[in-house]
């Protein structure tokens, strides 16, 4: 059957009115991803230790041979938050006994007399060392305090164990850090020097209080001579 042009024209008028009236197909356009922020973890803190003895009280050389004898010693010296460091090169009118704090860096120090068997024409100056008993004189190497102790004849105190050949006869010749009014400084304004002990290392009676409950038991004072 031939189909007229007009009826063409009204068939194709439905097939638009049908496609207009056909629900619209809805495309969402695409979402943009969001970019994904990460925090950056921050580098590690780095715990930078203060420096030793900033003042430069010490002596260098004797600071490094008394950190390499805590080292060294590390089985007997269970407390290494402070050492003690005595320079025998020094004049007994100048401060010789050393308090190193190794966490905090802060150094102080303090009057120390020597034997009188080290320095028999009383210069001042230890010449000689000796671990023989009744030597009466001092004695260098490494020793480890042995806990605050108290005697007749000088009353507070600090016990000293000596751990090297040159000093381990220091707890038979009773060898230890006491107070003697020849260390006050009453006397070294007078003589000019300090006194002299039988071996120990004699302090004022205020040195001694600073000193004793910190030194207290298992802490480290070597004794030496310093080359710088």
């Amino acid at each position: 059957m031939s189909i007229s042009r007009r009826g063409l024209l009204v068939a194709g008028a439905g097939v638009a009115v049908a496609g207009c009236a056909s629900t619209p197909q809805i495309v969402e356009a695409p979402v943009a991803e969001q970019p994904t922020w990460v925090a950056a973890t921050p580098p590690p803190v780095r715990q930078v230790a203060p420096p030793l003895d900033p003042r430069g009280l010490v002596p260098r050389d004797l600071r490094e041979q008394a950190l390499a004898a805590l080292d060294r010693h590390a089985w007997s010296i269970p407390n290494r938050d402070r050492i003690y460091i005595v320079n025998f090169t020094q004049h007994s009118a100048e401060p010789r006994l050393y308090e190193l704090d190794v966490i905090s860096g802060a150094a102080r120090v303090f009057h120390t007399a020597h034997g009188v068997g080290s320095d028999p024409f009383h210069s001042g100056y230890a010449h000689g060392f000796s671990n023989i008993i009744d030597s009466n004189a001092s004695s260098l190497g490494v020793y480890r305090t042995a806990g605050m102790g108290w005697g007749v004849r000088h009353g507070q105190n600090v016990l000293l164990d000596g751990l090297d050949p040159t000093n381990d006869a220091a707890r038979e010749r009773a060898i230890i850090v006491h107070a003697a009014d020849y260390c006050e400084p009453e006397w070294l304004a007078r003589e000019g020097k300090l006194g002299r002990s039988f071996g120990c290392f004699a302090t004022s009676t205020a040195s001694l209080d600073f000193l004793r409950p910190r030194m207290d038991s298992g802490r480290l004072l070597y004794v030496a001579r310093s080359l710088a």
